[in-house]
């Protein structure tokens, strides 16, 4: 009897709707997961209900507003580009399924597709290049609450990153090329990756050598030198201190320093959402400008694109022909 075998493509989540209702159904779960915000829950909840949310939650929504698409959220739409995309590629060997760590679709809801379909193995995909404690760890915390409840565990594998991966690294370099990058001499490459507070990373985090790696690596891959090309980290939060350093500073400073034209690409976000569609394609390209910058055009994240699904496939297919949980 052949065994069935199941993949779940897990990312972030986004809110149901772009309202402030909609925002804050989803900050408040995300906000409140401990790998997220390490603050107790009983100082952290009121606080997150009383302060952070009303303040946040219309202008969250506003920006969502100015990005949403006709079928919904980018995250969403996109994500669901990518399971379709991967599924075909994969073909019969396989069920794929999506799921978010927050909102819907939920991890639950996909586990229980799979199981309806007696599903025996299965193999938990985060759409997360780079690991992380705040993004994959969240996965697997979610994952294990999950199972603790089956009497019949499934046998499952959990690919907590791939960004040493050399068609992922080959298609963000390819999608760089695509959009222009080096045709004028003065072009500057700006890699933003989504930060993490600097604590995380003392704690042991290895998100941050895993940005700087996955940069060199693409800079290698263009022929870079030093001075073509900048990382930095964006959409912090709070007033804790964040790894560095910052993209939105850096936007401002780059123009002074003689940088006024620049290309930028987020490596970190599997599917473009509000961090790159707003934060960088739109408010970080206004702070350049506005900065005396001359030229700002910001790369599209690899979505479904062709490339990266066989990344994707080839990792499932590694894991489909090896047998092991």
């Amino acid at each position: 009897m052949t065994e069935k075998q199941g993949i779940i493509l897990v990312n972030l989540g986004t809110p149901s709707e772009a309202t402030p209702a909609g925002v804050r159904a989803f900050l408040q779960a995300f906000l409140m997961d401990k790998r997220v915000v390490g603050i107790p829950h009983l100082l952290w909840w009121p606080i997150l209900n009383g302060i952070v949310l009303p303040l946040r939650c219309k202008r969250v929504a506003d920006a969502y507003q100015k990005i949403w698409l006709e079928q919904g959220s980018p995250l969403l739409v996109y994500s669901q580009q990518q399971q379709k995309a991967l599924q075909a590629l994969l073909g019969e060997t396989a069920v794929v399924e999506l799921a978010m760590t927050y909102g819907q679709p939920s991890l639950q809801d996909a586990w229980a597709r799979l199981k309806a379909q007696s599903i025996t193995r299965v193999l938990l995909l985060p759409m997360y290049p780079q690991y992380s404690s705040t993004t994959s760890a969240s996965v697997s915390d979610a994952w294990f609450q999950i199972i603790a409840k089956e009497h019949q565990v499934p046998a499952y594998t959990f690919i907590d990153q791939h960004y040493r991966h050399a068609s992922y690294i080959s298609a963000l370099a390819d999608s760089i090329r695509r959009e222009g990058f080096l045709t004028h001499p003065d072009d500057l490459l700006l890699f933003s990756f989504h930060g993490i507070p600097e604590q995380y990373a003392l704690r042991g985090d290895p998100y941050p050598q895993q940005c700087q790696e996955t940069a060199k690596l693409v800079a290698e891959v263009l022929g870079l030198s030093a001075n073509q090309w900048h990382l930095s980290f964006q959409s912090r939060f709070g007033k804790q201190k964040w790894i560095g350093p910052y993209t939105d500073t850096l936007l401002r400073e780059l123009p002074a320093q003689g940088n006024r034209r620049i290309y930028v690409v987020c490596p970190a976000f599997s599917v473009d959402c509000l961090e790159t569609l707003e934060e960088i394609a739109v408010a970080g390209k206004e702070t350049f400008m506005h900065a005396g910058g001359s030229f700002f055009r910001y790369i599209p994240a690899l979505n479904a694109a062709p490339q990266y699904i066989q990344t994707l496939a080839a990792l499932c297919q590694q894991w489909l022909s090896s047998g092991l949980n």
